[in-house]
């Protein structure tokens, strides 16, 4: 609960520098490692080749791609997304360790949010422990309302999402909210390898979702920061 209350109020004290931010105009997804004792155990990034497919193309001969694949669960996606990117989320070690992946999504703050939601890879429901590490805690939402108040977070299996569609290795899952005019949107990834159901440390999310809009892809700048001189604002908070 510490680790969370901290980073509400980093959220918080980010979004606040709005001159930074006035040049985004669309949903974007900024991932980062909040670890002020640097111990190097957590990791959030975007990669290539790692997303839920939506009209990917195969190859049989190494030299030509003659056919699509899409998972079922992700019959749609991001458009801007090129390289099937996907979210990787990992906290290594123990849960109490002072430290979290974290993904910050910028584009949604004043704006009344009714929905989000994720792809996230997992070969089978909810319940079962193969694939990413979902649980009530992580990876989660974490909305703070605009104005002050208190906070809302939503877990991977609590509330329980509705599975809108399961595929070969991926399930979509969404969440109605009462509408909520937004501060700051994350989502927080602070568990580790010591907390089940699986005990695995590590999820890897796609098509981020807020109302019904999706971010399938890393920033356009590239850095997982913003451009311009943001990056000093980060490292003197954090």
């Amino acid at each position: 609960m510490k680790l969370r209350a901290h980073l509400a109020s980093v959220a918080i004290l980010v979004l606040g520098t709005g001159a930074a931010y006035a040049w985004i105009d669309r949903l974007e997804a900024y991932p980062f490692e909040f670890d002020p004792a640097n111990t190097f155990l957590v990791q959030a990034e975007w990669l290539a080749g790692i997303g839920c497919p939506t009209g990917a193309r195969i190859s049989h001969d190494g030299s030509t791609t003659t056919e699509s694949f899409s998972d079922p669960a992700c019959a749609t996606g991001d458009p801007r997304d090129r390289r099937n990117e996907g979210l990787l989320l990992v906290k290594t070690g123990p849960t109490a360790n002072f430290a979290a992946a974290v993904v910050e999504i910028k584009g949604a703050r004043g704006e009344i949010v009714t929905e989000v939601g994720y792809d996230i890879w997992k070969p089978d429901s909810l319940g079962e422990p193969a694939g990413s590490h979902c649980s009530n805690g992580a990876p989660r939402f974490d909305i703070t309302p605009f104005g002050g108040g208190a906070a809302t977070s939503i877990g991977c299996s609590s509330p329980p999402p509705v599975v809108e569609a399961s595929g070969d290795g991926w399930l979509r899952l969404r969440w109605m909210i009462p509408a909520i005019k937004v501060e700051s949107l994350s989502i927080v990834f602070d568990e580790g390898q010591d907390t089940g159901p699986d005990n695995f440390g590590l999820a890897v999310l796609d098509n981020i979702d807020v109302n019904d809009t999706l971010v399938g892809a890393g920033p356009v700048s590239g850095t997982g920061l913003p451009p311009g001189d943001v990056e000093p604002i980060w490292k003197e908070v954090w």
